[in-house]
């Protein structure tokens, strides 16, 4: 179905039944009573996507756009540039918040940034659409969390497949009607072809971009050439690795599917081994995997700089169970099994967009992007629940997390069941949180 006949009827046949996927009257951009204002931070990649999707949307409007580089707010105001208002430009984050005449937020800065500024935005009464990772350490996602709960503000995380409806077909096949029996094991993959980054020369700050507001939290440190726009990805100061990254996908499915929440064992290998002599200091390649009670595990393998595919795709994951395995292709598609390996069901996605796995803009495209932001516009008018609210996405995302503290302290991380706390482990316990420049610690 194309995206301007989804707009019209709000609904899309489902594979099998029909199925509703959104809910929301034909009113018109310019209805006032429906329209939500919303805030993009971060507009030179994921962001700048974000805002023009948002801006297509019935009853919603992109009123500014928050970034500390020049060239970036250019970007992100010709995403938008069918508006008909033009959004105005805030640099600092805090002056952005302070503005009475601003609805929600969508956080697509950095990953360091992530969960300080959704904490800054609850505080400051706006509801949040947060990108993944939702925080760059375990501490931050419970700190927001707690501040979504102490102010009654909505956060939803950007794992789109949360919305997908046949991922939500999918899993409720899996969890609810037992269609490969037991689940005991999830298998997921994530590769790609990133190049070295090289060794960073230390260069004088570009006039276009404000060094001080893009370290934000982060502790300080010197500009070099190689770290803005992407490159901070694979620096633990700001990024996560490809753990976090695109990992935390295919791990939210897994764990979505499997029904399991925090694991009591967690074990990760791997390092930068495709390439050497450069600043890449998370994992190229990486295999974590995750036990549970009840016998359940999942593994993840990442291989951030080998394209080999799996399955005969670049990122996806498999569900096994006694009487089946379920698999898919890392978009909105899934097959069945039977213990024959004969395909019992096949379920196609339902768009014609079907983007490369590994753009790193939007692997899905737009209708699907579409459909999980706009169970966030629905969820602040009430008319919905988030499909993947900060306390649902925490869970996935600490595992991520969990996986890089493994790898970075060489441990096999022994946790708690019940929050997925490191139990008897000073030095990895170290990395549950992390130090912040002076005034930018969060506060709930």
């Amino acid at each position: 179905m194309k995206r301007r006949d989804f707009l019209k009827t709000g609904t899309m046949a489902g594979v099998g039944a029909g199925l509703t996927i959104l809910n929301f009257p034909v009113f018109g951009k310019n209805a006032p009573s429906n329209k939500i204002i919303v805030g993009v931070m971060g507009v030179n990649s994921r962001g700048n996507w974000l805002a023009q999707v948002t801006s297509k949307l019935p009853g919603a409007e992109i009123g500014f756009i928050c970034d500390v580089e020049d060239g970036a707010v250019q970007k992100g105001l010709k995403a938008v540039s069918a508006q008909s208002r033009k959004p105005e430009v805030i640099k600092d984050i805090r002056k952005l918040l302070a503005r009475k005449d601003m609805d929600g937020i969508m956080i697509a800065a950095p990953d360091h940034w992530h969960a300080p500024a959704a904490i800054m935005a609850c505080a400051a009464g706006k509801q949040v659409y947060v990108e993944k990772p939702l925080s760059h350490n375990p501490q931050e996602g419970e700190w927001l969390i707690e501040a979504s709960r102490k102010y009654n503000r909505l956060v939803q995380m950007g794992n789109q497949r949360r919305s997908w409806p046949n991922m939500q077909q999918a899993a409720k096949e899996v969890r609810e009607e037992g269609i490969i029996g037991r689940v005991y094991y999830a298998r997921g993959w994530y590769a790609n072809d990133r190049k070295p980054i090289g060794t960073g020369k230390k260069i004088a700050v570009p006039a276009t971009l404000d060094w001080n507001l893009w370290q934000g939290p982060a502790p300080r440190t010197d500009y070099l050439d190689n770290i803005v726009h992407y490159d901070w990805h694979w620096r633990w100061v700001w990024g996560t690795g490809e753990a976090c990254n695109n990992g935390t996908h295919e791990i939210d499915c897994m764990r979505w599917f499997m029904g399991v929440d925090y694991p009591v064992k967690v074990t990760s290998s791997g390092g930068r081994f495709a390439y050497s002599g450069d600043d890449w200091e998370t994992p190229d390649t990486q295999s974590i995997t995750f036990e549970f009670e009840g016998n359940r595990a999942i593994t993840w393998e990442g291989r951030s700089c080998n394209p080999y595919k799996l399955e005969g795709t670049g990122r996806g994951f498999a569900i096994f169970g006694d009487k089946g395995a379920l698999y898919c292709d890392g978009g909105d598609s899934y097959r069945v099994l039977d213990n024959k390996g004969k395909v019992v069901k096949e379920v196609k996605q339902n768009t014609a967009e079907n983007r490369e796995s590994t753009n790193v803009v939007s692997p899905a495209g737009e209708f699907l992007d579409a459909v999980h932001i706009n169970n966030w516009l629905e969820s602040i008018r009430g008319k919905a629940k988030l499909n993947s609210a900060v306390a649902e996405g925490h869970k996935s995302v600490l595992l991520c997390q969990l996986g890089n503290i493994s790898q970075r302290t060489g441990d096999i991380l022994h946790t708690d069941s019940k929050n997925g706390h490191i139990l008897q482990n000073e030095e990895a316990a170290e990395l549950w949180g992390r130090s912040y420049a002076e005034g930018w610690r969060p506060k709930v």
